[in-house]
């Protein structure tokens, strides 16, 4: 129910006062494991939370600390009991990665690590500790957002995504939030490349993950073997991009 997540107002008889039990949602991150298994009306509890950073309950507004960021993951395979994620759900998700298996390398050290008796559920002898503070986390975003974005950048940015619009293999095209999780997104890229201004390279790099899970296949396509990703890889061989 959409209260588990958010939380709901409880009536205290003693006092004969109502007040706030909080949900899961007030944290600075949430992980909604497998969310497509969550119904509609939950799922939908989530979208005032990602988009405007704050939650409302019983008509009152509560604001979520930052900084504040929604995990997700879902199962690629069974589907039963499942229900599929809205579009408008989907585009609030900066990126989409696919995990599929460890490396054979890292699988067999997983396994020697579980006879060896590691728990990943004990975080206390898993030796987890703080890496950042939540100030270090805020400062860096800002400067992610002060990386420069060059004009011509910031056409082949809307290029890209006015291109899957036009495809014929697309029914809905990327949306403006879309592309402006493009620019975030190329933007953390520089960042993390140390670098005060964005390429495009650092376009094309993001564009795989930020670009798939916001446009819709049409049905005919699909049939043909056509699927999101090569959508995007087609759109990115297309589209000039400027030079730097």
């Amino acid at each position: 129910m959409p209260s588990d997540v958010v939380g709901t107002t409880v009536f205290d008889q003693r006092s004969a006062t109502f007040s706030l039990r909080r949900g899961p949602i007030f944290s600075n991150i949430l992980l909604a494991d497998e969310i497509n298994r969550t119904p509609p009306k939950t799922q939908a509890a989530l979208l005032e939370a990602m988009e405007e950073r704050h939650v409302t309950i019983d008509g009152t507004t509560y604001p979520l600390a930052p900084p504040f960021l929604v995990c997700a993951t879902q199962n690629p395979v069974e589907f039963e009991g499942t229900y599929p994620l809205p579009e408008a759900q989907l585009d609030r998700f900066l990126v989409r990665v696919r995990t599929g298996y460890p490396a054979p390398a890292d699988e067999r050290a997983l396994i020697a690590r579980a006879v060896a008796g590691f728990d990943a559920r004990d975080l206390d002898a898993a030796g987890v500790t703080t890496v950042v503070s939540g100030e270090e986390l805020l400062a860096a975003q800002q400067a992610v957002r002060g990386i420069h974005v060059a004009e011509s950048l910031q056409g082949y940015l809307y290029d890209l995504v006015a291109a899957t619009r036009s495809s014929p293999d697309v029914a809905l095209g990327a949306s403006p939030r879309a592309a402006l999780a493009l620019v975030v997104a190329a933007q953390a890229a520089a960042y993390l490349d140390g670098r005060a201004f964005a390429t495009p390279d650092d376009v094309k790099d993001v564009a795989p993950v930020v670009l798939p899970h916001r446009i819709i296949v049409r049905p005919e396509a699909e049939l043909d073997g056509t699927t999101a990703d090569e959508v995007i890889t087609r759109v990115l061989a297309s589209v000039a991009a400027p030079e730097t």
